[in-house]
């Protein structure tokens, strides 16, 4: 079990893109990436959104939300949310590291921090945010038994491919739907630390892993902002 982690911990520093991506970007939002380990295998905590939301009702996403004034960072702001979301104390996460950003549907920037819990973690999901809260294996992400791309095209006209992912939880006799911003953390994270092929498309370069990603990311936030790359 600790050689997995460890060996995750490993991979995840060397790709952790710490504060030198995020200083370049305006401050957004940020989400915790919740690893833990279950059976000798790498889990992943997800939430899903409270129906009477009005962003994204329903939804499986990570915890996390908007930045406020009181954090110092991307991490604070992460580890705040999931506090507030799902009850999980600050210091019962291991913060390994920030991986690269994304953009969600809103043109907002999201930080990926990725962190590890304890297999023992019980959420207490607080219902005005949050309808239920469920594991599932990393590996999924790179090998999943229900999967298809769909094209999208973002508002700069950028077009883009958005994984979807149909889980089936045996414990909840339940299906889940992880898309979107989500899912492309999640595979991202998935490809770091198992370091293999996925079983579908993706548009990374797989041998240069962090380097292609943070390119794609830069030229959206480019199409984006309306910046031009030379000034980042």
């Amino acid at each position: 079990q600790d050689s997995a982690r460890a060996r995750a911990r490993r991979r995840l520093r060397q790709a952790g893109v710490g504060a030198r991506l995020c200083a370049v970007c305006r401050p957004g939002a940020a989400v915790l990436l919740p690893l833990l380990l279950r059976g000798g295998r790498l889990h992943l905590l997800l939430t899903v959104r409270a129906a009477q939301l009005r962003r994204s009702p329903g939804e499986v996403c990570f915890p996390g939300g908007k930045s406020e004034a009181c954090d110092k960072d991307e991490i604070d702001t992460a580890l705040r949310e999931a506090k507030e979301e799902v009850g999980l104390e600050p210091e019962k996460v291991e913060v390994i590291c920030r991986l690269v950003p994304g953009i969600d549907k809103m043109n907002q920037l999201v930080t990926p921090v990725v962190g590890f819990i304890e297999d023992t973690f019980q959420a207490t999901p607080n219902p005005d945010e949050v309808s239920e809260v469920f594991v599932m294996p990393l590996e999924y992400f790179i090998k999943p038994l229900n999967y298809k791309a769909l094209s999208y095209k973002t508002s700069s006209g950028h077009t883009t491919l958005m994984h979807c992912f149909i889980y089936d939880d045996q414990e909840r006799k339940k299906s889940f739907k992880i898309w979107g911003l989500t899912a492309h953390f999640a595979v991202f994270l998935a490809l770091v630390v198992f370091g293999e092929k996925p079983t579908f498309e993706v548009d990374y370069d797989l041998d240069n892993l962090v380097a292609s990603a943070e390119n794609n990311f830069l030229n959206l936030y480019a199409s984006v902002y309306g910046r031009k790359k030379s000034n980042l």
